[in-house]
This record gives structure tokens, C-alpha cells and sequence, in this order.
């Protein structure tokens, strides 16, 4: 699927998750997800605690991430 197409699982809603970008209208922010795949925990065990969830969807969050690192400044983070 084009990351176009996979874009258009990402959408914002103020009455879903404040608001945060979020699969499908589904309460599954974005950053909840990117959170989730960048441990320990993988896609098959992702798709299993939530069923709601589509490997497309995983994949949409790794496009939204993407799509949002190319900006033309970059800012350090702080030490967590």
C-alpha cells in the first residue's frame, strides 16, 4: 500500500484522544503505537493484545513518523 493510502488511516478528532493523531478514529494514539514498536514489543504480539489493529495500521504509524521527521530543523532532545 502506497504511503499515501496508509496516511489516510492517520485522522484527528478533539473528541478522540484530545485530539492526537490516532488510527482509523480508533483511541489508539499515534504516539502510543511508535511508543510500542520502538521496545521490545513486535508487531505479531501488537496485533494480538489489540485486535482492533491491522498490520497497515503499524505500518500508517511508521509512515505519519516519517512524514514528520522531514522538517527542515531538528531540535536535541533532552536526556529522558
Amino acid at each position: 500500500m502506497p504511503a499515501e493510502d496508509l496516511l489516510k488511516r492517520i485522522t484527528t478528532s478533539p473528541e478522540v484522544c484530545h485530539g492526537k493523531p490516532c488510527i482509523r478514529g480508533l483511541r489508539y494514539p499515534v504516539e502510543f503505537l511508535l511508543d510500542l514498536l520502538s521496545g521490545e514489543t513486535t508487531e505479531a504480539e501488537i496485533l494480538t493484545d489489540y485486535p482492533d489493529l491491522e498490520s497497515d495500521d503499524l505500518r500508517a504509524a511508521h509512515a505519519y513518523a516519517a512524514r514528520l521527521s522531514r522538517v527542515k530543523r531538528f531540535e536535541p532532545l533532552p536526556a529522558a
